[in-house]
This record gives structure tokens, sequence and C-alpha cells, in this order.
């Protein structure tokens, strides 16, 4: 297993963990603050938070893996399935959406790119014994 990875997992951990504490403690600055969220419906604040707590999850499960890949590699996995499909859906609501590419283009980093990394990590670092 090389650092990068860890250091990777542990930075997506950070991340994940910034976007979960903004939805869970200011749900209304993050859905007013984050691009084409208002676009999908009326502000619901149990809604935000419920996210917010999978995106909890979701930065645990890439800490586990940072810092113990055998432990937490099932957690990563588990973290980068749910990230997946939420991209997918992303995809499916832009393909029928109005504008398309705009909405591919807004959602490429925080949507795509963010699934795409714990994603090919789970499946090309998986470490022995995990």
């Amino acid at each position: 297993m090389r650092n990068w990875d860890r250091y990777l997992a542990g930075l997506m951990a950070l991340l994940f963990a910034a976007n979960s504490a903004a939805m869970l403690f200011a749900p209304l600055p993050w859905y007013d603050a984050v691009p084409g969220v208002p676009q999908t419906g009326p502000f619901n604040p149990h809604f935000v938070r419920d996210i917010g707590a999978v995106y909890l999850m979701g930065a645990l499960g890439m800490a586990w893996f940072a810092w113990r890949p055998a432990q937490g590699w099932a957690a990563m996995a588990a973290t980068a399935a749910w990230l997946t499909i939420h991209a997918a859906i992303h995809v499916y609501d832009a393909t029928c959406g109005s504008t398309p590419l705009a909405d591919f283009k807004r959602d490429f980093l925080a949507i795509y790119v963010f699934a795409a990394i714990p994603l090919a990590l789970a499946l090309t670092r998986k470490p022995k014994g995990a």
C-alpha cells in the first residue's frame, strides 16, 4: 500500500466531514450556497440533515481506510458505492433536464470526481487481509 492512497483517503474524509458539518449544522446556508441545489426543490432541513449524516458516515469510512487500510477498506467501499449511486442519480437528472451540459459541468468536481476517487481506491487498492 502506498502512502498517497492513505493521504488521498484522508483528504476525502476531511472534505466529506466539512460538507457534512455544513449540512448538519447550517442546512439553509448550505442549501443556498451549493450551486444547483435550490433548483432541485424547496428547502427541507430534515432532508438536508439526513444527507449530511450520510456524508458523515462516508467521512468516517474514508478516515478508517486512511488510518487502517485493511480494517477500513469495506467501509470505504461502502462509501464508494453510495457516492457512485449518488453520482448516477445526478447523471440521470442532468440527462432529463433542459441544460444537461451545464448540469454536468456544475456537478463535475463535487459529485463526479468526489465519487470517482473513492471508487478508484476501493477497486484498485484493496489491501491484503481486507
